[in-house]
């Protein structure tokens, strides 16, 4: 098939709007799938790694080529990937199987929507929203209903609290998450993602980035609450109450295995990546270079926005192995007589600023 002859084929679809729709689904989602993939894969191998070197272990080394002892565990993921696909996928009879099914796809679909909204350069992005900050935060929050669900279908006591649990913490830490990415808006005048990313060019005061976490001390102090509130959001240590295994068996995940399994610690790292991007693009100047008019057309945006999105992702694997787990009371009392009245705090400020300094 000729070049010419594909154009006319491509030129055909337009008669047939359902055809053309699902072209349009299976051009932009199979490629996003692939990311959510390589990015669960990638991630898992590295936070292996790094918590070895934080405890001084060497890590998987069971896989693929290297050089230390003849391994480096390269493969060691795919092999465990592999496994949890071929894995015998058990049902508890006294569940309730369609909700039981249901549940890890709905909590995939979230993380899933909410990375076709993530601004990975310039021109590198499914779905460019007028609201997209918006739009990120609301189907963000579709994973709560799958978590409840996968906890109340399991009709087992471990995973109901670690629902109920999960439901209370994502819901409250949403509050100063979003109260503190209300602040980037305010600065922008947009909830377009891009268009808040074209606002951090230039530099402030001539030495820094205009990134939005350098503009003033309460975007500084509102990139914190919002990065430690999408930890909690992602159910990641220390706020990592709803999967305690001392306590909880695995959460609302206990009862879960195999595919199903997968789909759940799948769409655990694509929520990482999300909140991250996130955050990236609000406070740290998405793909804007760090040296203001250097370094920040065509490849070089990309690389710099997963440059500090890698950084950022690798911050919340650090915390994992630096800070004890919350309490129910400690976590509740961070967020709701903390975070919370210290974000309504930065909105006020933020608000004053740009009444004095413009």
């Amino acid at each position: 098939m000729t070049v010419d002859m594909l154009m006319d084929w491509f030129a055909t679809i337009g008669d047939f709007p359902i055809l053309s729709f699902l072209l349009a689904v299976v051009i932009s989602g199979v490629p996003l799938f692939l990311v959510m993939a390589l990015n669960a894969m990638v991630a898992v191998y590295v936070e292996r790694k790094v918590s070895a070197f934080m405890m001084d272990r060497i890590g998987p080394m069971g896989q693929g080529p290297g050089l230390h002892a003849g391994k480096w565990g390269l493969l060691q993921t795919a092999a465990d990937a592999v496994k949890l696909l071929v894995k015998e996928d058990t049902i508890p009879e006294t569940s309730d199987k369609l909700l039981f099914k249901m549940a890890p796809f709905i909590i995939f679909i979230g993380a899933f929507l909410g990375l076709a909204a993530v601004p990975f350069s310039s021109v590198l992005q499914v779905a460019d929203f007028n609201v997209g900050v918006f739009y990120i935060i609301a189907v963000g929050s579709i994973g709560v209903i799958g978590i409840v669900m996968a906890g109340w279908a399991s009709n087992n006591k471990w995973s109901l609290y670690g629902a109920m649990r999960s439901a209370a913490q994502i819901i409250s830490y949403e509050i100063p998450a979003g109260l503190s990415i209300i602040i980037p808006i305010m600065m922008a005048g947009t909830m377009n993602l891009q268009e808040m990313i074209h606002f951090q060019e230039g530099n402030v005061w001539g030495i820094l980035p205009n990134w939005i976490i350098f503009n003033n001390p309460f975007t500084f102090i509102a990139f914190f609450i919002f990065f430690i509130s999408a930890v909690a959001e992602t159910n990641r240590t220390p706020f990592d109450i709803p999967e305690a295994e001392s306590e909880l068996v695995a959460g609302w995940m206990t009862e879960y295995s195999g595919f199903r399994w997968a789909v759940f610690f799948l769409s655990e790292y694509a929520n990482m990546l999300v909140v991250s991007g996130l955050a990236v693009a609000g406070f740290l100047g998405g793909w804007q270079s760090p040296i203001p008019g250097m370094f920040d057309t065509g490849a070089w945006g990309l690389f710099w926005f997963m440059s500090k999105l890698i950084f950022l992702i690798f911050v919340m694997m650090w915390f994992r192995w630096t800070f004890p787990r919350l309490r129910v009371d400690q976590l509740m009392h961070v967020c709701w007589k903390v975070f919370i009245p210290i974000a309504m705090f930065n909105i006020f400020g933020v608000g004053i600023w740009k009444l004095i300094f413009g």
